[in-house]
């Protein structure tokens, strides 16, 4: 497996738990061991919580995200738990959407677009010229920078448009759905909307913004090329004043 493949392994294996597992525990709990509804519901949302807690326990650092999927979560099943209300518990996983998405648009907002850190990983590729390349292209040094931030606050917009559109859909599909049905929805709005994520921020940041690095890079070595050869012409210059 390459590193690339692996990167990609570990990006949508916790999306792939998140979905499964408590979507297959449901009807686990629900048919095989003949809970109710609310009960089933209960025990699949607990499976996600206790591993994002240990996921944070175990790598011994706090990951904003996964301790905001914890709260979340540990919140959704206090109020259920005390309503008993299988629908709140259904509504509930659109919290996490929302917060994210609000988030991310605040951060837009304040100049430092939050989608940022998951972006640039992938456009530099752990490659030191790349790395070079986007640091021009984001402290103003470079020719293309103010196009670049801005399809990189673009990139940051487009996601945090999905996710808080994501969480209306879901509480709407929570109150108005079967409780049945959309135990498996929920989960098939989130895939849709995290794939409308990926192809809509890829238009208009991700891609752009790859060009935008390459075309840095062949920039900065083309200055170094062409500083290295003025030097080459201003050495004889210096012999002859000797």
């Amino acid at each position: 497996m390459t590193t690339n493949q692996h990167k990609k392994q570990n990006v949508f294996a916790p999306l792939l738990v998140d979905v499964a597992m408590p979507l297959g525990s449901y009807y686990l709990f629900k048919d095989a061991f003949g809970m109710s509804t609310f009960a089933a519901l209960a025990w699949s949302s607990v499976l996600p919580a206790v591993r994002t807690a240990w996921s944070a326990v175990s790598k011994r650092t706090v990951n904003g995200l996964a301790g905001l999927i914890l709260v979340v979560n540990v919140v959704g099943l206090v109020l259920s738990f005390v309503s008993g209300d299988p629908r709140l518990m259904l509504a509930k996983d659109s919290g996490v959407s929302s917060t994210v998405g609000i988030g991310i648009l605040v951060s837009v907002a304040l100049g430092r677009p939050m989608m940022t850190a998951a972006l640039k990983p992938f456009l530099v590729k752990g490659d030191a010229v790349r790395e070079a390349a986007w640091a021009r292209l984001e402290n103003g040094t470079a020719a293309a920078s103010a196009a670049f931030r801005g399809r990189e606050r673009a990139f940051s917009i487009v996601w945090g448009v999905v996710l808080l559109a994501e969480c209306v859909v879901r509480v709407v599909g929570a109150y108005t759905v079967p409780v049945d049905t959309m135990v498996w929805l929920g989960s098939l709005i989130m895939v849709v909307a995290m794939g409308m994520g990926f192809v809509v921020g890829g238009a208009l940041g991700a891609g752009p913004m790859v060009a935008m690095v390459a075309s840095e890079v062949k920039a900065g070595e083309a200055a170094e090329t062409e500083a290295e050869n003025g030097a080459e012409a201003a050495m004889p210059e210096v012999v002859l004043a000797r």
